[in-house]
């Protein structure tokens, strides 16, 4: 499979109006206001699998960093863009996103946080996982993302992966 069906899901159009809600949501300052647009610019590309956009989108330096049930093959850290971008096809090739919604977004300056739900099934046992809540924790500098920090119910979603 190629690498943007890996991480594909059905986010997409239901991602992309979600997400365009926040950007007038408040006024932020232009630091700020740069900080939520990357973020929420990567949040789209993601939803779309535009690998492309993504990566553009990546300092050279971007860690991710998923908290949870460490069995999981997509929970840990990736330090450097290229490590990140050998995790993306991981995540896409165990877990299909098939719900998703932002309940709340803020920024501050080069921080960016994002909360809401979700579903979705892993693949290794074709379960589903239910709703679960999400939390997103980002950094953001000139324009990239910096850090991705991932909180999710890793309870359920590991019942979901372990079958």
């Amino acid at each position: 499979m190629q690498r943007r069906q890996l991480i594909s899901t059905t986010l997409g159009a239901g991602l992309a109006l979600t997400l365009s809600s926040f950007a007038s949501a408040t006024t932020m300052d232009k630091t700020t206001q740069a900080s939520f647009d990357t973020v929420m610019a990567f949040m789209g590309a993601m939803g779309k699998g535009d690998m492309k956009a993504l990566s553009a989108l990546m300092a050279d330096d971007m860690a991710w960093h998923n908290e949870g049930d460490r069995a999981l093959p997509w929970i840990g850290h990736w330090a450097g863009k290229a490590k990140v971008l050998e995790f993306l096809p991981l995540f896409g090739a165990n877990f299909k996103t098939t719900a998703w919604e932002n309940t709340d977004a803020f920024a501050s300056g080069d921080t960016v946080a994002v909360f809401g739900r979700m579903n979705g099934i892993t693949l290794k046992s074709g379960r589903e996982t239910g709703s679960f809540s999400f939390a997103l924790r980002a950094k953001v500098r000139k324009g990239q993302v910096l850090l991705w920090h991932w909180f999710e119910d890793s309870h359920a979603v590991s019942q979901a992966y372990r079958g």
